[in-house]
């Protein structure tokens, strides 16, 4: 039979304290537990750890366990102990006959949670969720259903996916970067320890005529050229609903226009910025061309002299 180091599954010398066995337990239970571990082969491992520690945790197991394999180190196999022969016409035993040995002599299957030790419990990994939301529900606060699927233990310990539906209410002006909390909505506890928490990452949407940066929110609006030269009064969308402005004359393409407060809300309110530019209608008729023609002889400008040409 192949000899099983439990010592070295658990990363401790054979004279180990069993303080410092228990430590090592508990710390390679919670990096190989099948709900929170990311690591490869975790639920195996999680089993390996559990057996080794059913034995060295007991002070009468690890006796025996001792005396089993104190000639180990001569070689991968080690003689069993007297009356294990295999019957008349059996096989002989193998690494699993190993297991269900220590079974017999310990009480409990290798594998199992340690039954002096069921009170020892696990909180359940926090999860996080990346959601989009529009520049709309910000504004005005929203309640949402989400569907999930998440990773659980059954009660054979086996992890499975489960598909839940949480509600959640989007608070007003909430914006990236920011989280929402909703406890006990992670991964499941471990023998009965409490389930982790939910973080939901808030993410916008693309809007069609908004864009936001941090609580302000900017909007591309195109004037003619008449209106960019003359001044005009226009209504503008904002997502409050539409609103009256001044245009002032003479502005220029790029310019930024504030509306105070049309922003997200918060402690500090957004504001809205209106980015203009310049709709220069095309000129498809004689008379359109002429009435260009002749606004380049009224009002001659070079626009490129400040770029030396």
């Amino acid at each position: 039979m192949q000899y099983k180091d439990y010592y070295g599954t658990l990363g401790v010398a054979r004279e180990a304290e069993p303080a410092d066995i228990k430590r090592a337990y508990r710390k390679l239970a919670r990096k190989y537990h099948p709900d929170v571990s990311a690591e490869k082969d975790a639920e195996e491992h999680f089993k390996e750890v559990q057996e080794a520690y059913e034995v060295l945790k007991d002070t009468d197991k690890r006796e025996a366990y001792n005396r089993l394999g104190r000639n180990w180190q001569q070689g991968e196999d080690f003689a069993p102990p007297p009356g294990w022969e295999a019957p008349a016409g059996g096989e002989p035993a193998s690494d699993a006959d190993f297991g269900d040995f220590f079974a017999r002599i310990f009480g409990a299957r290798p594998g199992q949670p340690p039954a002096s030790d069921r009170g020892f419990q696990l909180r359940g990994q926090d999860r996080t969720l990346v959601v989009q939301i529009t520049l709309v529900d910000s504004f005005t606060g929203a309640a949402r259903a989400l569907s999930l699927v998440t990773p659980e233990l059954d009660s054979a310990g086996e992890v499975r996916s489960v598909r839940k539906t949480v509600n959640i209410t989007l608070p007003r002006g909430i914006i990236p970067g920011q989280r929402i909390r909703l406890a006990g909505q992670g991964g499941s506890g471990f023998n009965g320890g409490p389930a982790g928490d939910l973080f939901l990452e808030v993410e916008f949407e693309p809007h069609p005529l908004f864009h936001a940066e941090g609580r302000d929110i900017y909007l591309d609006l195109p004037l003619t050229p008449w209106e960019a030269a003359l001044g005009a009064r226009i209504v503008v969308p904002t997502l409050g609903g539409k609103v009256e402005m001044n245009i002032p004359p003479g502005v220029q393409s790029g310019k930024k226009l504030r509306l105070a407060g049309r922003g997200l809300p918060g402690k500090q309110v957004g504001d809205q910025y209106i980015v203009i530019g310049i709709f220069v209608p095309a000129a498809q008729t004689d008379e359109q061309q002429a009435l260009y023609r002749e606004m380049a002889a009224l009002m001659p400008v070079n626009p490129r002299a400040a770029v030396g040409v």
